[in-house]
């Protein structure tokens, strides 16, 4: 039972890393750029797919945020995909993007139509979940030659070798920290609590003779009168 909640904790805990990493990471799209503009946007439970406040997106409140979004589409001409252009600022994710607006105006400028493409990869990170109002935010958006072009997510595989190295080394030093102190300490408990128990057993079988060599007297009294 212990094995299977250990198991289980450990599958949860890479999901939860795994999709943490989904979120924040570069993603490219190569799509074409159909529309740009600013849209007056709710923001309520749903803040956590939004960048913080005051990072120079524009004016906003507590509940409403002016909102720059590129509308592009896909190769196929039938999958759509909404962006929303903010600044990150200082905040996380740690893009440090204050360019909000020259990125709008560089979308603006690439905008084409079915009959006379053009084709960018746009960088950015998030989700786009509809159900929630939450869009991917456009980082980068760059000129490519055709929707077939190759690109190598360099700054992941990097990361994430990166990550996987620091977690190799975490274990190694976590398995060198148990063997030299953990594993040890243990032992002296476990011989502790041996120790004990045979004190204890060695005290019960002393009471048990003593107490029988008690009743034995007292069975020899009996039996004289």
């Amino acid at each position: 039972m212990w094995t299977k909640i250990k198991w289980g904790l450990r599958i949860l805990a890479v999901l939860i890393v795994g999709l943490f990493l989904h979120y924040t990471l570069p993603q490219r799209d190569i799509v074409r750029v159909v529309d740009t503009g600013n849209r007056i946007t709710q923001i309520g439970a749903n803040w956590i797919f939004y960048s913080i406040e005051d990072t120079g997106t524009g004016a906003e409140t507590s509940t409403t945020r002016d909102i720059r979004f590129i509308d592009a589409v896909f190769e196929d001409d039938s999958t759509v995909m909404v962006y929303r252009n903010e600044d990150t600022g200082w905040f996380w994710p740690p893009y440090f993007k204050w360019d909000s607006s020259t990125l709008q105006a560089e979308a603006t400028n690439l905008r084409s139509t079915r009959d006379a493409p053009k084709w960018v990869a746009i960088t950015h990170y998030g989700w786009r979940i509809p159900l929630l109002s939450a869009f991917p935010n456009a980082v980068k958006i760059t000129p490519v030659e055709g929707p077939d072009v190759t690109l190598i997510p360099w700054v992941n595989i990097l990361l994430l070798t990166f990550i996987a190295f620091l977690v190799v080394m975490a274990r190694r030093m976590w398995l060198q920290f148990r063997e030299r102190m953990v594993d040890p300490t243990l032992a002296d408990v476990g011989e502790t609590f041996d120790a004990v128990g045979d004190r204890a057993e060695a005290a019960r079988k002393e009471a048990r003779g003593f107490f029988g060599r008690i009743g034995a007297w007292m069975n020899t009294w009996r039996a004289k009168k």
